[in-house]
């Protein structure tokens, strides 16, 4: 932090503790306040969700941008979670449309799995494909925002 008495106030920000703003969410302290773009909280909905709407998911593959700092930490509210604890889940982090299609493939060889698709570039830019690929492989999706659904994805669950 440059200065500890000038008021800091960051906005939208992806990952503040990440981005040294604040040393933690609980208690920001010094003299930075905010508004994060996303609570990682939310991450874990989304496995909830895909377990409410197909109880058989037992693992889950997570479809997130690597040029998004932040997912780690929403891969690590997602992992932490019991449910997905029990069985087994995987993260990829395709870069393109040939490596999402490859991913996907290659997860929906085996049974019972379940897709989360975080937010991104390359997820939003990729969207139709990754509708498509959930289709195609009977994968049950849940996606960060609406606009997937808007376009016949299947649930969505993150903030308006």
């Amino acid at each position: 932090m440059a200065t500890r008495t000038a008021p800091i106030v960051f906005v939208a920000v992806t990952d503040p503790v990440g981005a040294g703003f604040v040393d933690n969410l609980a208690r920001l302290g010094g003299n930075a306040t905010g508004f994060v773009l996303f609570e990682y909280g939310l991450s874990g909905k989304w496995l909830e969700l895909l377990k409410q709407i197909t109880p058989s998911v037992m693992r889950a593959a997570v479809l997130r941008d690597p040029a998004i700092g932040a997912v780690t930490g929403r891969f690590g509210v997602i992992s932490g979670r019991r449910a997905i604890a029990r069985g087994r889940g995987k993260a990829g982090q395709p870069r393109d449309a040939a490596e999402i299609e490859r991913a996907i493939t290659t997860f929906a060889r085996s049974s019972n799995g379940g897709l989360i698709v975080t937010g991104g570039a390359s997820t939003a830019v990729h969207r139709g494909l990754i509708i498509k690929l959930a289709a195609q492989h009977k994968l049950p999706a849940v996606y960060f925002e609406r606009t997937f659904v808007k376009e016949a994805g299947l649930i969505s669950y993150g903030p308006e």
